[in-house]
């Protein structure tokens, strides 16, 4: 794949074919059209295409020019990939193309949103990128009309990507070689442990007074078909963890890994006491 900046009005043009493609949205309301991005990519902000050997777009990443607490930074609106190429890496490398441009700017920070119970866009930023989360946005956009979010309040964790930490820096240099984690991430308690004994985990009763410097919160994994299969069982995921998230943040945790057994259809996020430091990294 190459990436390349996308520069005219015919490249912004195929960046809103690939809006409508990945997240299937049935109303113009939804899509950043063609004249917001070229007009926003010239004036600070970054717009990164992935092209095949045959030319042909198969993902973006579109950032807007920020201000957070009077610190230039960049707003990272979407990153975007067909199907046939989520498993090539190119999510993450338009992200880590992303982070270069970004820092050629002189800026440290990009921002975004996701959805905390998407447990592949979770790996990608955790395990991968290095982010921590300590803002959740309540229903941050919305109804929208892309099947993919229809059902569930648009909840959000707001990532932040610290782009020259030691921790980015050292989760960027582990690609392709696995992370070691140590000893803490399997005696930290969870927070809510779940039902596993049909097809779905169902959410079991939350402890939101621990005190543990770490605890894990469990989500499910394959979210997208559980809200479109299961919407009342996806719904009362959203809530659940949505408690769960807003009380640990008002008590001063952060989350700062994420977890992902794709054998055991099992993922957890790990919280950190405000004061505990980040996972050790090998």
């Amino acid at each position: 794949m190459q990436i390349r900046p996308l520069t005219t009005l015919d490249d912004c043009r195929k960046v809103v074919e690939l809006e409508k493609t990945v997240w299937e949205y049935g109303d113009d309301e939804d899509v950043v059209p063609a004249p917001i991005l070229i007009v926003s990519a010239k004036r600070g902000g970054i717009l990164l295409g992935g092209f095949d050997d045959a030319g042909e777009m198969k993902g973006f990443v579109y950032s807007l020019a920020a201000v957070k607490d009077g610190r230039l930074t960049q707003w990272s609106h979407m990153l975007g990939v067909t199907a046939d190429a989520r498993d090539s890496g190119l999510g993450a490398r338009l992200k880590l193309a992303q982070r270069e441009y970004t820092m050629r700017m002189g800026l440290d920070l990009i921002e975004w949103t996701y959805d905390p119970l998407q447990a592949l866009n979770a790996h990608l930023n955790f395990a991968k990128l290095g982010v921590v989360v300590q803002e959740y946005a309540e229903n941050i956009y919305g109804d929208s009309s892309s099947p993919l979010h229809r059902g569930t309040p648009t909840d959000r964790f707001i990532a932040e990507w610290q782009l020259a930490t030691p921790h980015v820096e050292r989760r960027i240099g582990a690609l392709g070689r696995g992370i070691v984690r140590d000893a803490p991430v399997d005696s930290a308690p969870l927070v809510n442990p779940s039902d596993a004994t049909g097809e779905w985990l169902i959410p079991g009763a939350s402890a939101l007074d621990l005190d543990a410097r770490r605890v894990l919160v469990e989500i499910p994994t394959g979210f997208s078909t559980m809200q479109r299969t299961h919407p009342q069982l996806a719904l009362q995921w959203r809530m659940t963890t949505r408690r769960i998230f807003q009380t640990y943040f008002r008590r001063g945790y952060t989350v700062v890994d994420f977890f992902l057994s794709r054998q055991a259809s099992r993922a957890h996020y790990m919280l950190a006491k405000s004061g505990a430091s980040l996972i050790p990294d090998p």
